[in-house]
């Protein structure tokens, strides 16, 4: 799975990396090195600008992380939804309709993933302490996860306020390279630049056309390093999170990555 990540790169970066052409200057937030589920995230997706013809247009936007369904009674849905499954998307009812048109890319700097130790010391009240790992392109890249997003309404607003309508996403997750699956099974899906066209392309809506564009990263192409478990805490946020320990620091076997 996918629960928190970290997102530093200036919308301005953004913008030239994704190839955006349209981004609102005044949509903008604060680097975070601690997403975590519920939170603003950048979004790049292609879609018709109103009033401006039908041809889809590739736009950077702020979404909340946790996607909730267009016929979900409560926005509360949303955090439990912050992964969709690649292998099972194209049916589930939440998000199959998202799967067909409604498709994104998430940029990130990287990832985090906790591993348990088989020799770490037990932790509060008997419970497994995990090591955290920070998982990012070992070029220094950016990392585009794959995503999807919804609208939903709020009917307990009137039509014209600006809060009655929410965009959330989630990240779809695949299993993970045979390196990482030592830390976790599973892993965000990721898109390489050259699919981010028809990754985002919502003409197309064939689930049998889109699948095969649903492929594990290539071995190798991810590092993966021990940080401190001051990541743990989502009240804690900044660079110094994304920096890896001495391996004398990591717990128990993690040492061994």
């Amino acid at each position: 799975m996918c629960g928190r990540y970290a997102s530093s790169r200036e919308p301005e970066d953004l913008v030239e990396l994704f190839g955006v052409e349209k981004w609102d200057p005044t949509e903008t937030m604060e680097p975070d090195w601690n997403v975590a589920p519920t939170k603003p995230v950048w979004a790049v997706l292609d879609r018709a600008v109103k009033g401006a013809g039908p041809q889809p247009v590739r736009q950077l936007h702020v979404l909340r992380w946790g996607l909730v369904p267009a016929w979900s009674k409560s926005a509360e849905t949303g955090v439990k939804m912050i992964n969709a499954r690649s292998e099972t998307v194209h049916e589930k009812p939440a998000y199959r309709q998202a799967f067909a048109s409604r498709r994104c890319l998430l940029p990130a700097d990287g990832y985090y993933e906790w591993f348990t130790p088989e020799t770490a010391p037990d932790g509060p009240k008997g419970s497994s302490r995990k090591q955290p790992f920070f998982i990012t392109p070992a070029d220094g890249s950016v990392m585009a996860m794959a995503g999807l997003y919804e609208f939903w309404r709020d009917r307990s607003r009137p039509a014209d306020d600006p809060g009655a309508w929410l965009c959330t996403c989630t990240v779809l997750t695949t299993d993970a390279e045979d390196a990482l699956g030592r830390i976790h099974p599973r892993m965000p899906l990721l898109v390489e630049p050259t699919g981010y066209d028809a990754w985002l392309d919502p003409a197309r809506s064939d689930p049998d056309e889109l699948r095969p564009l649903l492929v594990p990263p290539l071995a190798g192409r991810l590092d993966a390093r021990p940080v401190s478990t001051a990541v743990n805490s989502v009240r804690n946020n900044g660079p110094q999170l994304t920096e890896p320990i001495p391996a004398e620091d990591a717990l128990g076997d993690a040492t061994l990555f």
